[in-house]
């Protein structure tokens, strides 16, 4: 099975990886996690998190993960996304990556997930923190 992703805030990912399992507010609310396949990444980033700063792209292993992942389009499109109807554990992220922001204001995403991008095990980014941000409403979950 081929690897999937998520895009969330750096703040969200360290207090996961501080309690071992992922929940963003979507999964409450909507049912499940959005997530994409590599090829998705780019569009969804730059849809849903212009201009947005401390983001983290979680790089997620599906045969780790206990919850049903589907393959859906639930806003009446052709292309497909992966939705994940459950927690994330942290033990099926294999690699995070930050997402710095372009002057222009897409996110500096690795050329089909390339190998010389900074990669974190999660354990690690745990250290760092991101400024808070005050007056923002940035969004949780990507597709």
């Amino acid at each position: 099975m081929q690897l999937i992703y998520h895009i969330a805030s750096l703040q969200d990912v360290e207090r996961a990886g501080r309690s071992g399992h992922y929940a963003p507010a979507t999964l409450q609310s909507e049912g499940f996690i959005h997530c994409s396949y590599a090829g998705q990444v780019e569009a969804v980033a730059n849809r849903y998190f212009h201009g947005q700063q401390y983001l983290a792209l979680l790089e997620i292993d599906p045969q780790r993960v206990p919850a049903r992942i589907v393959d859906e389009n639930l806003l009446g499109g052709r292309e497909l996304y992966p939705h994940l109807y459950g927690p994330l554990p942290m033990s099926a992220v294999t690699a995070i990556r930050e997402l710095p922001r372009r002057q222009d204001g897409s996110l500096d995403l690795p050329c089909n997930i390339r190998a010389d991008t900074l990669i974190l095990p999660y354990t690690l980014l745990a250290v760092r923190t991101a400024p808070s941000k005050t007056g923002s409403d940035p969004k949780q979950d990507n597709e």
